[in-house]
């Protein structure tokens, strides 16, 4: 396919561009931080889709001082000459149509990231303006605003400020400069994040072997960022960031990358000493937390090679515990990535992949290819650790199905014990239903007591529980803690988990607000990752947020969850204030906290969610692991350690 294919006769349009202002949340999902980077991940996405279908390698995105941001991309440029049926460019038909691009006929992209073909429109309504510039031997121009027409009582949304112009500049560069400010009349915020730009950035060049990817942040001349991502080595160089710090049974991942019926398939495999696995797929760039097809294909082959190895090579014995394909999985990093046409999602989330023919691909191009791996000699030994590992897990999982069934046995103990211990509500309605599991009994005491009795359960915990990222399933399950949360939520775990006997649909961990509560939710959220982890993805996980301060006189009482809100409290309260500042839970008698933390008109609560899976796993290893080094890293770039507390001197200067 030659560039000159590549023009205004491949834009097909499906719909004008209407409705993306009044109702924002169908198109982005929603108008908080998340629905502002999906405007920039739109325009990201389009230069992205160049570089993965071999017409560019370079990609720059940009925070500048003014709130906006810009993507530059070395692609081959959106297309500039007129629409037959539009009558117009196509670069203002890709700017102001939704389901408008190149990408609904497979001819000029074999696959692409965006899932709808609304991406640049619906950035463009949604901006205060938007510039475009496309380098094609000359530099092509067009502007677009949102603005208030006085005439027709309403925002113009993402409106031509007048025709594409050529400005007949020469230049080298090729490719599409986008650059555009959200409109704060539509998002709650307009700030972008650094962090969570990054991140995105770096997975997408880990996804995409030698692509370059610079981000700069302009915004603080005192901070200034910039970081460019390259990674030679592609999912290989992923692994290895995933598994750092994480003792490795082989150097280098297994790395294989295949073509089937048409789907592309690559992966990367290692594995360590951890007993638990993870798997994370992709399908065009987009990650798929999910699983789905892919992801069962990849695992079915990987059992059945692995097996067959193991029996070819005597390595398991008659006396040995069957192998399945858990055992095979524990303790394995893996990387799945697959690029194909017209992809099928299923769920609302759009976050597991429902193409059968994908299934078959994966598995028949991992069969093949780890056959060939396992064929060179050289692999020899990689592949018999992953057998040793296999059995250990094996093993293991034979020791945690007898502590299963202990647990089991133990169940009418822990239920007995739960009634001692769990305060349960009257509602036998789960989706109405809420727990809270609190840090101490002082103030599990207090929760009891303040709670709403029909549909709040409580169930207090004794010290710290288990880290359960440094010990196997049987320690698990041996915990009297952690045996008393599963009994209480009810749906099991790991590989017994069923969702459908989840008891309280919002689980919330509440815990002081100091260094031991916040280790005591790190613990916490580490067990449902790993154990749980579709509580999280189904958004069943919160976390209680207890207030920091009391300000009060007489009949008034202002309660601050943060030393902004404090100052704020202090000013609403007036002259002749008084400052409490909670050091835990324990401190509030049962009405506090039911009006702090617990009434659902006046509290506040943060639902865990999973944004990057690969990124938690990747913040999971470093905090809750045994990387030293790595942790002490970790919190030396992210701790503020200069943040003076001014608590005493609010005192101070409140006595005198």
């Amino acid at each position: 396919m030659s560039n000159n294919t590549y023009n205004s006769d491949v834009i097909r349009i499906l719909e004008g561009l209407e409705a993306v202002r009044v109702r924002p949340g169908m198109y982005i999902g929603s108008t908080g931080p998340r629905g502002l980077h999906h405007i920039l991940w739109e325009i990201v996405d389009n230069a992205i889709d160049e570089a993965a279908n071999g017409y560019a390698d370079k990609i720059e995105v940009v925070l500048h001082k003014d709130g906006s941001v810009s993507v530059e991309d070395n692609g081959r440029g959106i297309p500039i000459d007129t629409h037959k049926e539009a009558g117009v460019s196509a670069l203002q038909v890709v700017f102001t149509q939704l389901h408008a691009g190149g990408k609904f006929d497979n001819k000029n992209y074999s696959f692409s990231s965006g899932l709808h073909g609304v991406g640049a429109a619906v950035t463009n309504a949604l901006s205060e303006w938007l510039k475009v510039e496309v380098y094609k031997g000359t530099i092509y121009q067009m502007e677009f605003h949102s603005y208030y027409n006085e005439e027709k009582k309403k925002i113009m949304s993402g409106e031509p400020v007048g025709p594409m112009k050529n400005t007949r500049k020469k230049t080298d560069k090729q490719g599409t400069y986008v650059r555009f400010k959200p409109d704060a009349r539509v998002f709650e915020t307009v700030t972008f994040s650094q962090d969570t730009i990054s991140k995105r950035l770096r997975e997408l060049a880990f996804l995409n072997r030698g692509l370059t990817i610079k981000f700069t942040d302009l915004r603080d001349d005192e901070k200034f960022y910039s970081k460019t991502y390259k990674y030679d080595g592609g999912l290989v160089d992923y692994v290895l960031y995933l598994d750092e710090g994480k003792n490795k049974l082989y150097d280098l991942p297994v790395y294989a990358k295949a073509e089937k019926d048409g789907i592309a398939v690559e992966f990367a495999i290692q594995h360590t000493d951890g007993y638990t696995e993870s798997i994370f797929s992709f399908v065009n760039n987009i990650p798929t937390p999910e699983g789905g097809t892919h992801e069962v294909g990849f695992k079915s082959a990987v059992t059945r090679i692995l097996n067959d190895f193991a029996k070819s090579n005597n390595l398991v014995k008659d006396k040995d515990v069957a192998l399945q394909g858990e055992d095979f999985r524990e303790g394995m990093t893996a990387i799945v990535s697959v690029k194909m046409k017209n992809v099928e999602f299923d769920g609302q989330t759009k976050t597991k992949l429902g193409n059968p023919e994908a299934k078959s691909a994966v598995e028949s191009a991992t069969i093949e290819e780890l056959d060939r791996l396992i064929k060179n000699k050289k692999n020899k030994q990689i592949f018999e650790a992953m057998i040793k590992k296999a059995l250990g897990a094996a093993k293991a999982r034979n020791a945690a199905r007898h502590a299963k069934e202990i647990a089991r046995a133990k169940s009418g103990a822990d239920s007995a014990k739960l009634i001692g211990k769990l305060a349960a509500c009257s509602s036998r309605k789960a989706e109405l239903n809420e727990v809270f599991i609190v840090e101490g009994d002082s103030a599990g005491g207090s929760a009891k007591q303040g709670r709403d009795r029909q549909h709040q359960a409580i169930l207090p915990l004794r010290g710290k529980p288990l880290n359960v990222e440094k010990k196997k399933l049987e320690d698990v399950l041996n915990n009297d803690e952690f045996r008393m949360i599963i009994t209480a939520i009810g749906t099991g775990i790991g590989n017994d988990f069923n969702i459908n006997n989840l008891n309280y649909h919002k689980v919330i961990i509440l815990s002081d607000a100091d260094q031991d509560g916040a280790h005591i939710r790190a613990i916490l959220l580490t067990f449902f990752f790993r154990y749980m982890k579709q509580l999280i993805q189904e958004g069943h996980v919160y976390i209680g947020m207890p207030p920091l301060y009391k300000v009060y006189k007489k009949d008034v009482t202002v309660y601050a969850y943060d030393d902004n809100e404090l100052q704020k409290a202090i000013e609403q309260v007036g002259r002749g204030y008084q400052i409490q500042r909670y050091k835990g839970l324990g401190e509030m008698n049962p009405e506090q906290l039911w009006d702090t933390t617990m009434d659902p008109k006046k509290r506040m609560l943060m639902q865990v969610t999973i944004e990057d899976a690969t990124e938690a796993e990747k913040l999971i290893t470093t905090l809750m692991g045994d990387d030293l080094e790595g942790r002490k890293s970790y919190i030396a770039e992210h701790a503020d350690f200069n943040k003076e507390d001014s608590f005493m001197d609010r005192v101070k200067a409140k006595e005198e």
